[in-house]
């Protein structure tokens, strides 16, 4: 009943694409262009629409490099084709920038949406994320969209 349900997203899927991040160097918003990755599992038969995932993303910038990697619940609904999404994660960001390294801890709350595309078992998805960080003695709100291709198992 649960892969009937879950039309979409039998037992999990995988996802990689590219991302576009607005990210806050201690006190200076900037651009960066990076990757995404993913990896949802559904493991709750009784709640077939909550999932758990780990991101990770790596954007870069001339001087600065930036990983994130964090893990968390997943919501999701079924909507023929569609497939929306929220999300809320926590974990570590790793920056280097100026020969210095920064390990800060990270939240993450965001969304998107899976579309089901003419080939069997994979999606296009479109996300957004609004990350959060303290290091250097001050807050980092950040911002991310990414774009990519799923692949449901």
């Amino acid at each position: 009943m649960s892969a009937q349900f879950n039309g979409l997203l039998p037992s999990g899927n995988v996802y990689g694409g590219v991302s576009y991040a607005q990210l806050t160097n201690v006190t200076n918003q900037q651009s960066y262009k990076g990757w995404n990755a993913s990896f949802e599992a559904l493991p709750f038969v009784r709640f077939p629409r909550l999932g758990v995932v780990i991101d990770g993303g790596g954007f870069y910038r001339l001087g600065e490099t930036q990983y994130d990697i964090a893990g968390g619940p997943r919501l999701s609904a079924n909507m023929g084709k569609w497939r929306p999404f929220v999300h809320g994660m926590a974990g570590l960001r790793y920056i280097t920038s100026s020969g210095l390294t920064y390990r800060p801890l990270l939240v993450d709350f965001g969304g998107g949406v899976d579309y089901k595309l003419w080939f069997k078992n994979f999606s296009w998805r479109l996300q957004g994320d609004y990350m959060q960080s303290h290091y250097a003695s001050a807050y980092q709100r950040d911002y991310r969209t990414s774009t990519g291709i799923v692949w449901r198992f």
